[in-house]
């Protein structure tokens, strides 16, 4: 089944220049374009600004509102980004009329939860990139369109073509693109909702308006194919916000890296690789006061391609970043990829949930904490047992920690800080009770390189009551003497 969603950007103009201004809380500000208003803050519109009014006009009505050029650039790099985006929930993304985006999502449903549930993630996703929107779900991409483009309510979530046919009729016809050309005419002969339209002959409507509308009806109704050019990622992530506002405090950076993390999700997705490391790069003044950038650099345990687990990394290493001079420009910069690791096919998950969630618990802390907080043993090149580990940080180069199967010798569960020294009882051993030896020995002598040598015969031994101890007999000394050094488990 082909099922589409058109993301319908409301007002580009306004999120382009500053995704907060969409807040009740903002100042009165109206963007003008030409001299004329085409978007406007919750504010301005409270006290009287509206769409398509002249500047003196609503200047008069609001003397104390902000008035802001549009920036074109601006509002394209805004699509652009959203379309980036989208792409971690369907390759088959491609730019629609005006400020929108189509989504080709029929094969992306199993795996988001449905149609609903998908819907929720795509605002969610645009609500993180600034972007004011509506969304249409229809089977066909231009039906989808026009369900979101309309400003009436109404259903906007159409699963079957019947129910399309239905809901397309009550909507007017000029919002149609291939329509508002022709919008005086069908305003003359009283065609305003697109069931009317399609009511019109076919044959006089073609000779007076072109074949342009009638396919633009058979594509919306499902009568005719539609193509598009598809959105391809490009080969190398790089991704640069230019801030109208400076930046005081490193926390307040957050909102804007919310919308370069969800660009870095969609095309990793398109590409399918997860992340090593990336840098988070914040510009500071230019010119004669001009200061290097800060580069953040951000490693999680795992390669990482969620933008929730990146979102927390990068909010705890902000939250402990102090900037030296306010920032100018935010950008995002991959440093290492890997290929992405295919969904685990295990039929019962293993206690504890994903496997990954480890390495997100170690990310957190250690973004929390600082590296040097949070440390894990790692083997060293030593043959003494109290000298074979060493801490290290837990995210560090050598986080591949060795398993058991890297040891050929068999080594207790728990080693002691400090050996035990052992009496003999009838020439055995005593601890508890008499240790009977069912291993060994095992000559460990070494340590002689830095002053420290050690010469021991290592021993499995087992009490009266079943437990396994590892001891050894210290060859060093002039009377060699038997010390307690591990518990097997």
């Amino acid at each position: 089944m082909r099922l589409w969603i058109a993301v319908y950007l409301t007002q580009p103009s306004l999120d382009a220049l500053n995704p907060l201004w969409s807040d009740e809380a903002a100042p009165a500000v109206a963007v003008l374009d030409h001299e004329q208003v085409v978007a406007v803050t919750p504010e301005a519109r409270r006290l009287g600004v509206r769409p398509d009014m002249r500047k003196k006009s609503a200047g008069a009505v609001a003397p104390h509102a902000s008035f802001i050029q549009r920036d074109a650039e601006r509002e394209q790099q805004l699509l652009k980004a959203a379309s980036l985006a989208m792409l971690q929930y369907t390759p088959d993304v491609a730019f629609g009329p005006e400020a929108s985006l189509l989504l080709e999502v029929g094969p992306s449903l199993r795996a988001f939860g449905g149609p609903a549930s998908l819907c929720r993630r795509i605002r969610r996703s645009m609500g993180e990139l600034g972007c004011q929107s509506r969304l249409g779900m229809a089977p066909t991409a231009l039906g989808a369109w026009l369900l979101a483009a309309r400003a009436t309510p109404g259903p906007r979530r159409v699963l079957r073509l019947p129910a399309l046919v239905r809901n397309l009729g009550n909507i007017p016809c000029t919002l149609l693109p291939a329509a508002r050309p022709h919008r005086e005419w069908l305003e003359g002969i009283g065609c305003r909702t697109l069931a009317a339209l399609l009511r019109l002959p076919r044959a006089g409507m073609q000779r007076r308006c072109g074949p342009d509308l009638l396919r633009s009806i058979d594509q919306a109704y499902g009568h005719h194919p539609e193509v598009f050019e598809w959105i391809r990622p490009p080969l190398e992530f790089s991704a640069r916000i230019e801030l109208l506002a400076r930046i005081e405090h490193a926390p307040a950076v957050l909102t804007v890296a919310r919308r370069l993390i969800q660009q870095l999700a969609g095309w990793l997705n398109a590409v399918q690789a997860a992340v090593c490391a990336v840098v988070l790069v914040l510009e500071h003044e230019r010119g004669r006061h001009a200061r290097p950038p800060t580069r953040l650099s951000i490693a999680p345990a795992d390669p990482e391609w969620q933008p929730d687990h990146l979102l927390h990394l990068l909010k705890e290493h902000l939250g402990r970043l102090s900037l030296q001079a306010p920032v100018i420009a935010v950008g995002l910069q991959t440093d290492r990829l890997a290929p992405r690791e295919p969904a685990p096919d295990d039929l019962f998950i293993e206690p504890g949930g994903e496997p990954a969630r480890e390495g997100r618990l170690l990310d957190l802390l250690t973004a929390r904490l600082g590296p040097g907080q949070v440390l894990a043993a790692r083997p060293q090149a030593d043959h003494r047992p109290e000298a074979a580990n060493r801490w290290l940080p837990a995210l560090g180069p050598f986080r591949s920690a060795a398993t058991a199967e890297n040891f050929s010798a068999e080594r207790p569960f728990w080693l002691l800080q400090r050996p035990i020294p052992l009496v003999m009882r009838e020439h055995r051993p005593y601890y508890g009770t008499p240790l009977r030896i069912l291993r060994g020995p095992e000559r460990i002598e070494a340590g002689w390189w830095d002053g420290s040598p050690i010469s021991r015969d290592y021993f499995v031994a087992e009490s009266e009551d079943k437990i396994r101890y590892w001891i050894y007999l210290d060859r060093s000394l002039k009377e060699p003497r038997w010390y307690l050094h591990g518990l097997y488990a």
